[in-house]
């Protein structure tokens, strides 16, 4: 089997320029929604999500003169006080974390020290974030301050190494032995296991990143397949732009490069759902549907389709092969 996504790729530049303002600064959304609640100026996952997308497709600007825009863009919209990044949409870790992510794409770093951050600086102070975090009710939320402390921090330079190794022997201490995913003890709580997978891909790309083992990759995989033979995912799972797709595909492919565990189970569902979802992008009108007008919901589905790419050589051919930027640096 042999699908061309060139149509796709193409969609999705046009797309990213639709959303263009000036040089280096994007909106998210091109219209408003039935809440009238979107920000249709310039916005942090906007012009974070343009860079993304485009170095996805391989159309990253290339220009030191333009480059310097995208930069200047992305860099002003740091708070200088405290060092953040803000958004309605997104907890202040998360969009810090997103906005520091891609200016790693342009190999610079954010102007102003994230003083806001500076009391998870500490091991101590880190460890009392991730025993703060609502693992049990909200862990999909609360893995997007979890998973995006790390990324700010280490992308930043704000951490040394200790810090790092505190963060992940914590989370290998944590990790649940029953179905891979953080944390221990939490996932049989009140939230459904799709919520703690998608949490779990947040920390598993920073694992992925720092090269670090999976304590139950087994079982990551176990979960993974059985969430999707049971039809246990998201409602509308496949049939939307966003991340959950690209959260599960990425839990099953890099759970497997640690594991032998269920190779061709894993293949035979990859494979399956390639398909149908590239059917479901297929369908749709790039030019009146809100997943092309939303660019931090159409970067998640690009990121999928670029992790299907690389897991499923041959089956998904573009005339750029596509780049995932996790594979760069860490948080989406």
């Amino acid at each position: 089997m042999i699908i061309n996504i060139d149509n796709i790729i193409k969609d999705i530049y046009t797309a990213v320029m639709a959303h263009q303002l000036r040089e280096g600064e994007f909106a998210c959304w091109l219209w408003q929604d039935e809440n009238n609640s979107r920000e249709l100026g310039i916005n942090e996952y906007g012009c974070a999500d343009a860079a993304n997308l485009l170095y996805t497709i391989g159309e990253f600007p290339s220009s030191a003169e333009n480059r310097s825009k995208w930069i200047s863009a992305l860099q002003g919209l740091q708070n200088p006080d405290n060092g953040l990044f803000t958004e309605a949409t997104h907890h202040p870790i998360h969009t810090t974390a997103h906005c520091i992510a891609a200016l790693e794409l342009f190999d610079v770093k954010p102007l102003y020290p994230l003083n806001g951050l500076s009391q998870y600086a500490t091991p101590e102070g880190l460890i009392g974030l991730l025993e703060s975090l609502d693992w049990v009710g909200d862990p999909w939320d609360m893995s997007h301050r979890g998973a995006g402390i790390y990324a700010a921090m280490k992308l930043s330079g704000s951490v040394d190494d200790k810090w790092c190794e505190t963060y992940f022997d914590w989370l290998w201490e944590n990790a649940d032995e029953k179905t891979g995913f953080w944390r221990k003890g939490a996932v049989d709580g009140d939230s459904p296991y799709v919520a703690h997978m998608a949490g779990t891909f947040h920390y598993l790309f920073n694992h992925e990143y720092a090269r670090k083992p999976l304590r139950y990759p087994d079982k990551v995989i176990d979960t993974c397949l059985e969430l999707y033979t049971k039809n246990d995912l998201t409602a509308d799972f496949g049939r939307r732009f966003g991340f959950a797709e690209v959260d599960w595909v990425y839990c099953i492919t890099r759970a497997s490069r640690q594991t032998p565990h269920r190779y061709e189970e894993c293949r035979k569902a990859l494979i399956s759902f390639a398909k149908d979802y590239i059917d479901y992008i297929n369908s749709i009108d790039a030019m009146t549907d809100d997943g092309f007008n939303d660019l931090h919901g159409l970067f998640g589905t690009s990121c999928c389709l670029a992790e299907l790419q690389q897991a499923l050589p041959g089956m998904i051919r573009s005339s750029k092969p596509l780049k995932l930027v996790l594979d760069r640096r860490p948080f989406i």
